[in-house]
């Protein structure tokens, strides 16, 4: 018996709708994610406060230590290379997604630790919460979908 080895590492034929409506909606919630981090990291103090923040927290937001802004980084760019992933129905979308959600707990370990929930309040703290939830969701997607054969 020959084995066609192109044939096996392509997916189904048919795909769910559901999945392509999640993967998509995956996408454009990592997009924009990507442009948060984007306007996060040129912000400056003068800017944040322009957009209506106090001096002490346009100050806590613009001194994050290298180890959250990789963190943010790889969140935010793995989320969206996951769903990308996700949409061209690759299983490599679940150890990107599983990198993408570590890079959010660590950038959520350095809100609790560097004061940035403390200076921004509740908001902040539902705001990266729902970011976690989200990434953890698109994580079980991905597995779900490799298990279901979706992902080739």
């Amino acid at each position: 018996m020959e084995i066609d080895y192109a044939a096996a590492a392509d997916p189904p034929a048919r795909t769910p709708a559901w999945f392509w409506a999640a993967a998509g909606l995956g996408a454009l919630w990592n997009a924009f994610g990507t442009v948060q981090f984007a306007e996060a990291v040129t912000a400056t103090e003068a800017s944040l406060i322009a957009m209506g923040m106090t001096p002490a927290q346009a100050a806590t937001m613009t001194s994050y230590p290298l180890w959250m802004t990789m963190g943010f980084a790889g969140g935010t760019l793995g989320g969206l290379a996951g769903s990308l992933l996700l949409l061209a129905r690759r299983r490599l979308a679940v150890p990107v997604f599983a990198a993408s959600l570590a890079g959010y707990v660590v950038l959520y370990i350095g809100d609790i630790t560097e004061g940035v929930f403390a200076a921004l309040g509740t908001e902040q703290v539902v705001i990266l919460t729902s970011v976690v939830l989200i990434a953890a969701l698109l994580l079980w997607l991905a597995r779900l979908s490799t298990r279901r054969g979706i992902l080739g």
